[in-house]
């Protein structure tokens, strides 16, 4: 696992030890960037079930002004750590060791302008969760986007206020972009 582009393109990544994460296979994260390089520009990021961080650290590396990435567990965390130190972006990125939950009360305040949401397969209910926290707590940005990775096999029920836009397909993976209803699709 490597950032592909941007400043700190090539540099490699670690994954967590253990099964718990599922790090974005480089072929899905340079598709998925692809789409995502005219939002990039000084964008403020969240990475709610982070990982490894790498999301959020390829979205820094190609121009995002700041990002947040969040993982309760302690592997996750140490991970996050030794790749923000290998990236360089240790001025721009604030790390939180807490439950999603937990993370979003403490980010009360705060603007986002893009989000990955990539929480444990067998919780299918988080994503859910997830953006109605997002909603009631007032964290979304203007037009805001927001990226679910998941399994092809079982969509996330979307809340009230949200709308998948777009959907593509890697494998195993899908992505769906879902952004606040009322907002055009971009």
């Amino acid at each position: 696992m490597r950032i592909i582009a941007g400043e700190a393109k090539g540099r490699r990544l670690f994954a967590p030890e253990g099964r718990d994460t599922r790090p974005t296979a480089d072929r899905v994260r340079e598709s998925l960037f692809g789409i995502l390089s005219p939002r990039l520009e000084e964008a403020r990021v969240l990475d709610l079930f982070a990982g490894s961080g790498a999301l959020g650290l390829e979205a820094l590396s190609r121009g995002a002004k700041s990002a947040v990435l969040c993982d309760r567990a302690e592997a996750a965390g140490r991970a996050i750590l030794r790749n923000v130190s290998l990236t360089g972006c240790t001025e721009k990125v604030q790390h939180l060791r807490c439950d999603w939950r937990a993370a979003l009360r403490r980010l009360r305040g705060q603007k986002f302008d893009l989000v990955f949401l990539d929480p444990p397969y067998d919780e299918p209910g988080l994503y859910a969760q997830a953006l109605e926290m997002l909603g009631q707590m007032d964290l979304l940005g203007e037009d805001a986007l927001i990226v679910l990775e998941r399994t092809v096999r079982k969509a996330p029920r979307m809340p009230d206020g949200f709308r998948v836009c777009d959907s593509r397909r890697y494998g195993d993976t899908a992505i769906d972009f879902v952004q606040r209803e009322g907002k055009p699709c971009a």
